[in-house]
């Protein structure tokens, strides 16, 4: 469970050690209409062209752009490139750098061309040297790092295999985080996953998984068993395994595993979406989040990364928005009869593997208490679905001269809350024929309440859902406040 705008906040006070291969990367974008008549190869009239700070340095950007602070470590040659990568750094507030030069080898510079028109890449220009970087440059390497350590909350290791993580500096930096006590997350591109020894977590996509651990890696179960011989030889706490649109697979080292499916969306460009996955961990991890939020906040962070063309970042606002999508609804389009609308959300919510939570209530006077547990209740879901006792239920159950507003209106503010997905409004007692129909991931309540007084708990976890109770803020109650308020007291 999370609260988003809490650990936006957390985020906002973290320091990200980077350390990886930087890039030039460059899009040529156009229109291809002919082919050449020198040689059967397409012409691109080209229309503009983007320069962006890439491989690790677009972690970095990611890390600064979702509220971090950033230290990057890298290399560059002593050309063009490289100066303007250092420039570019340089212009960055949240990101201090510190560049390692090595005149023997080019900075790495990747120019895609991009066809407007099909959303298509239709050639890669790469210069690089991808070799290990010389024992003298390994060692400034070493140097520029350990003494960042002591500042940063968490260290990240984003591989690319062109030069600048050695097994040497790999080793370096990893024992001494360790001994400081800090976490390490790793972004590998060796398929000797003992390089990483001693790391906390790795994130490895499918293919490189499956060619470390030789298995097919084609479903979470295959995945799952083939983790912990790979973490043994690791040493570590836990592996992620992405898997572009089938979503990410975290194993721990106790056996557990957790999958978050990917969000539904658009595809525009996969260009540097694992770096923003990378730049996410480590934020939400620095920030103390579980292993569940942080896997359900990497997704969402993927999910704007793709939407969007080129080397993308990926913004506080935009995280939001694509976590609380209803947030925006004017409150009138999030309010649904129980026998109205409901299905068609459900069965879009369902078709995309969402988790449905729901919890429910009169909600008379809406309250600080009843805030806290809708935001707990959302952050155990993607969707949260709000039970409302219709006027005649609530005078059933509360009696005569309740409710005090009548169920648009408290219909009306339980919408306009961010948490709150859709209110569904029900004229039975309880709601028991509700909870049947939506079977949610999550069955919510505040902590005044047993499981076995939850109401639908027997259906939810049948079904294989959870109950989960949220302690409740002492001092508020609606009975409360509306015998207040009618006996004239303050």
């Amino acid at each position: 469970m999370f609260d988003f705008e809490a650990l936006s906040h957390a985020i906002s006070g973290r320091t990200v050690l980077c350390i990886g291969d930087l890039m030039l990367d460059e899009f040529v974008y156009g229109e291809v209409s002919r082919i050449s008549p020198e040689a059967p190869a397409p012409v691109i009239a080209v229309r503009r062209s983007e320069i962006n700070i890439g491989g690790a340095g677009n972690v970095a950007r990611n890390i600064a752009s979702l509220g971090g602070r950033c230290i990057f470590v890298g290399l560059i040659g002593d050309d063009e490139a490289g100066r303007t990568l250092r420039a570019a750094l340089a212009k960055e507030s949240a990101i201090e750098s510190v560049l390692v030069q090595d005149a023997s080898r080019p900075t790495t510079r990747k120019v895609r061309f991009v066809s407007e028109h099909f959303s298509t890449h239709m050639l890669r220009s790469d210069w690089e040297q991808a070799t290990p970087a010389s024992e003298p440059v390994e060692q400034q390497l070493i140097d520029a790092i350990l003494p960042q350590l002591a500042r940063a909350d968490i260290v990240l290791l984003s591989d690319y295999a062109k030069g600048v993580l050695t097994a040497r500096v790999i080793r370096n930096v990893i024992d001494a985080a360790k001994k400081a006590g800090k976490r390490v997350i790793v972004d590998p591109k060796s398929a000797n996953l003992a390089i990483y020894r001693g790391a906390t977590l790795l994130t490895p996509n499918r293919k490189e998984f499956a060619e470390a651990t030789r298995s097919r890696a084609d479903s979470q179960g295959a995945i799952a068993q083939a983790a912990p011989d790979a973490m043994y030889l690791v040493d570590c706490e836990a592996m992620l395994v992405t898997q572009g649109e089938h979503g990410m697979t975290l194993v721990t080292r106790e056996g557990s595993s957790i999958h978050v499916p990917a969000l539904a969306v658009k595809v525009r460009d996969v260009s540097g979406a694992g770096d923003t996955v990378a730049a996410m961990l480590a934020l939400a991890l620095a920030s103390n989040a579980d292993w569940d939020t942080t896997l359900r906040m990497a997704s969402a962070a993927a999910a704007v990364a793709v939407s969007k063309t080129g080397t993308a970042i990926v913004t506080p606002d935009e995280l939001r928005r694509r976590i609380l999508p209803h947030a925006s609804l004017a409150a009138e389009e999030k309010i649904v009869a129980a026998g109205g609308d409901l299905d068609s959300y459900l069965a879009e919510w369902r078709a995309q593997d969402l988790r449905i939570g729901f919890t429910n209530g009169c909600f008379d006077i809406l309250h600080p208490g009843h805030v806290k547990v809708l935001t707990a209740a959302r952050g155990a879901c993607d969707r949260l679905i709000v039970g409302l006792n219709s006027d005649a239920s609530v005078k059933r159950l509360k009696g005569e001269g309740r409710p005090v507003q009548d169920e648009r209106a408290r219909a009306e503010v339980l919408a306009a809350l961010e948490a709150v997905d859709l209110v569904a409004i029900f004229e039975e007692d309880t709601p028991i024929d509700l909870i049947t129909r939506v079977r949610p991931t999550v069955l919510v309540k505040g902590g005044d309440y047993t499981r076995e007084q939850v109401v639908g708990h027997e259906i939810v976890e049948a079904a294989g859902g959870q109950v989960v109770l949220i302690d409740i803020l002492p001092g508020h109650s609606t009975t409360s406040l509306v015998d207040r308020a009618r006996g004239g007291k303050a």
